[in-house]
């Protein structure tokens, strides 16, 4: 299930105002210029940003999210109609033979069950046609980002057109091994109305994901630095081997 900030309507109608610039994307706008994709997939597409992105440069984009406030937001977009959004996952598609599939910010790491994350990279192997490629990212597990994740290092205050100001900060929760939960909260000033998102994110050592896109059937090509957060995360991008 996704967690509230996508699916509560409230906080999924403000979140492309509180994620502020997304230069996270463009190493996934230039990965579809470099492969050639004329058709892509978006797992865990979200309020549609890169969709729209994609779709803006020519190319034929499918997006899919389990939340179904986020995609009632990219719906509403400028151009969503050129985009095919489908409410669900990477586990029950239908037939497509894209060139390139995504899942980009913390996707992958939103996807702690083993069951269900090999089923998402099932999918995503299905979904690509022979030859075509699945990119995404993942936090590296010992730069400790969570240790810094708590209110006086993450606290801020949006003047959001239309809403007002909303005050956020984040808390951790807990950390299990590889499994780090933590607290979204949002305090809106126009009526003084407090929200919450819990969420878990599993980070996963290189060697683990490698092994797993193999079982997967996938090719490893390469393992990128992020161009916008470098030394923090791993780009991983498989390959479906042509028949």
């Amino acid at each position: 299930m996704a967690d509230e900030c996508f699916r509560e309507r409230r906080l999924a109608a403000i979140y492309d105002q509180l994620d502020g610039d997304r230069a996270d994307l463009d190493i996934y706008l230039g990965m579809a210029g470099e492969f050639g994709a004329r058709r892509a997939l978006d797992i865990g597409c979200g309020t549609g940003v890169l969709a729209l992105l994609l779709a803006g440069r020519g190319v034929e984009v499918v997006g899919v999210d389990p939340a179904a406030a986020s995609l009632d937001v990219a719906r509403a977009k400028p151009g969503a109609d050129g985009v095919r959004w489908l409410h669900g996952d990477a586990t029950a598609l239908p037939p497509l033979r894209v060139d390139l599939a995504t899942m980009t910010a913390n996707v992958a790491q939103h996807i702690v069950e083993p069951a269900a994350w090999h089923g998402t990279l099932r999918g995503a192997y299905g979904a690509l046609r022979p030859g075509g490629r699945l990119a995404f990212e993942t936090r590296v597990p010992a730069r400790r980002e969570w240790e810094r994740w708590n209110r006086a290092d993450t606290r801020r205050v949006a003047d959001i057109p239309g809403v007002g100001a909303v005050e956020t900060w984040v808390d951790l929760t807990e950390v299990s091994g590889p499994l780090v939960s933590f607290r979204w909260t949002y305090v809106f000033a126009s009526d003084g109305a407090v929200l919450t998102s819990e969420s878990t994110l599993l980070f996963r050592e290189r060697a683990e994901i490698e092994a797993e896109l193999a079982a997967a059937g996938f090719t490893v090509e390469a393992v990128r630095d992020s161009p916008d957060r470098p030394g923090t995360e791993f780009v991983f991008v498989a390959r479906r081997p042509a028949d």
